[in-house]
């Protein structure tokens, strides 16, 4: 186990960014089409083919998910990824017709210090082709694709991801983009809201502070207590190697945003646009009930592991007033 969404046989994960820009884009690509839901808490989502992946409709199975920066620029990013897939001769057929399904989200990173002057077409459409195109099994963690851009309120955001089994050995694994309104620690501390669910000091092994005291548990978000705008925006994708029809996938994204409730303090605001995506790529048999919210329990403690890991490994962008990382802070 790498500790990464790749440890799901079948998934791969590319990255493409632009420093100058501060954004960037990731593809999460399936090798065989997976079945997928997906849960949205957020306040203010901004995704593609969500409507799709409603329980009520027709496709169940997705060939790709593209994550951005850029705001409702980014969604060109699933043009990309699915220009790249039509060339691999990938897609839902129809009657010959060949159509990738990639849906998508996107996070807000257009004040982040980049040159967001693209003039008449946005970036994002090659950045998708392009992180298609590098979609492997090993890819790094921290200020890389979809997350190059991304801030919480106190300390620069990334992109982390983290892996586990249940007891019988069922994979769930989780990949999130931490561009959250509130913080992913405790106070003005090293301390990660994750700590408890930490595996082998994967985000620094600093546990929690001896007591949790009322100044630590005052809101910090982006903007102060008058913010007013949509800046924001934790995404994840979580995959299992279990079978699961597209409502059990659906569950298991609802269960799996327990962890952000887990990892980010607050989170789920009206300025937030929070979106879990569940994918199943159908290898091993789980029990419909105690099976799934097993999977679902580890699923939740996997999407913490990972957005704490994606701060973590996070480096701050070179330009005036950005964000520390946390380990120019604490590192």
């Amino acid at each position: 186990m790498k500790n990464l969404l790749t440890d799901i046989d079948g998934v791969r994960v590319g990255h493409a960014d632009d420093a100058a820009l501060a954004s960037g884009v990731t593809a999460v690509v399936f090798d065989k089409p997976a079945v997928a839901a997906m849960d949205v808490r957020g306040g203010g989502p901004g995704t593609r083919e969500g409507a799709l992946l409603d329980l009520a409709n027709t496709v169940e199975r997705i060939d790709a998910i593209a994550l951005a920066g850029g705001s409702a620029f980014g969604l060109d990013a699933g043009s990309g990824v699915q220009a790249w897939l039509a060339e691999q001769g990938r897609g839902f057929e129809v009657r010959g017709a060949l159509i990738p399904i990639v849906p998508g989200a996107i996070c807000f990173d257009l004040l982040n210090g980049g040159n967001k002057k693209w003039g008449r077409f946005a970036p994002y459409r090659d950045l998708g082709y392009a992180a298609a195109a590098a979609a492997g099994t090993h890819f790094t963690l921290g200020s890389v694709g979809a997350g190059l851009g991304a801030n919480t309120a106190i300390l620069k955001g990334g992109l982390g991801s983290a892996s586990a089994q249940t007891e019988s050995g069922v994979k769930v694994a989780a990949l999130a983009v931490v561009n959250a309104v509130g913080t992913v620690t405790v106070g003005e501390g090293p301390w990660f809201w994750a700590a408890p669910f930490e595996i082998g000091g994967e985000y620094g092994g600093r546990g929690l502070p001896a007591a949790i005291t009322p100044d630590m548990l005052k809101m910090r978000i982006k903007g102060g207590p008058s913010a007013t705008a949509v800046e924001n925006t934790t995404l994840a994708v979580v995959v299992t190697d279990a079978i699961l029809t597209k409502p059990q996938a659906r569950r298991l994204a609802m269960i799996a945003q327990t962890g952000f409730a887990r990892a980010i303090y607050p989170v789920h605001a009206p300025m937030d646009g929070d979106v879990v995506f569940a994918a199943a790529t159908g290898e091993r048999p789980i029990g419909p009930l105690v099976g799934l919210t097993e999977l679902g329990m580890i699923a939740a403690n996997v999407v913490a592991r990972a957005i704490a890991r994606g701060v973590y490994a996070a480096t701050a962008l070179p330009f005036p007033d950005a964000l520390p990382a946390w380990r120019d802070r604490f590192g």
